[in-house]
């Protein structure tokens, strides 16, 4: 009996999630049908199996008379931003991150204070500023010129994660390195970095994810078609909604979302490690 009462919440919780997310798994599965079907009869019946939604994997989509640029151009474009932006991203935040956990310089408890204000700046908030900045430096309509803005924006944020990871290895490891003749250089890249691989592998994640679904810095700072990605690609599949190709755009959606979904699959095993760690850090 106490076991059969003991499962009840159990059973309950599940209810509630599977009624809550239900919706959300509906509307995906919408997309997936509305992608391989000429036409939706009353919006959800499917009439006819077809592969023309996908013609933009072979040839450009032409809307309101205007032919789109490549799929795979907005494809690669947007492996560049993201990558990109991971990278920078790591490399200036775990660098910061050791800096605000380990070093103690003038300026330092302001600096932690202002961290998390300075990621709170939303980024419609910067627009004109930061339009004047990429024009003046010349790089304007170009996917670097953006790259370097989400940087700044996100490494805020990036350190104070990362410090968190840094506080939670003890000091003697360190000081057995340096004794042991190491270097500081060496005992931080070494000794220090293994130590922090899950939060690491966390930002990274995160990283990615954040710059494969940017839109807004994109749509504002990017004008050629050779610099499109495909969060952009998507907007002007949407630009005139009286023309609207659902299949294309459902097709456009579910290939976007693939590269998302072939990433969390190969890094699922890091977001565990960082589940089962409670998050230290964070």
């Amino acid at each position: 009996m106490n076991t059969k009462k003991s499962r009840l919440p159990s059973a309950g919780a599940y209810v509630i999630l599977g009624i809550i997310t239900l919706p959300i798994i509906l509307m995906y599965l919408w997309l997936l049908i509305n992608s391989f079907t000429s036409q939706m009869k009353h919006g959800v019946i499917p009439t006819g199996f077809t592969l023309e939604n996908w013609k933009f994997l072979w040839s450009n989509v032409v809307v309101n008379g205007t032919e789109m640029p490549s799929i795979w151009t907005a494809t690669l474009n947007s492996l560049l931003f993201a990558g990109a932006l991971t990278v920078l991203e790591l490399v200036v935040g775990i660098m910061a991150g050791y800096a605000l956990s380990r070093l103690n310089f003038p300026g330092r408890q302001g600096l932690l204070k202002t961290t998390m204000l300075l990621h709170a700046f939303p980024s419609v908030a910067l627009l004109i500023a930061v339009f004047y900045i990429l024009n003046f430096l010349g790089l304007f309509d170009s996917l670097w010129g953006v790259i370097l803005v989400k940087t700044a924006l996100q490494i805020p944020m990036t350190a104070w994660i990362i410090k968190g990871f840094f506080d939670d290895v003890s000091w003697d490891v360190e000081w057995a390195g340096l004794i042991d003749g190491c270097t500081r250089f060496k005992v931080w890249h070494t000794i220090v970095i293994p130590l922090v691989k899950p939060g690491i592998a966390a930002v990274s994640i995160f990283s990615f994810l954040a710059g494969w679904s940017e839109f807004l810095l994109l749509y504002t700072f990017i004008l050629s078609d050779e610099n499109i990605t495909l969060a952009s690609y998507l907007q002007k599949l949407m630009s005139n909604p009286n023309v609207i190709n659902y299949g294309v755009l459902s097709a456009v959606s579910i290939f976007y979302m693939i590269p998302v979904l072939i990433f969390f699959i190969f890094t699922q095993k890091s977001l565990m490690q960082v589940s089962a760690t409670g998050g230290k850090g964070v």
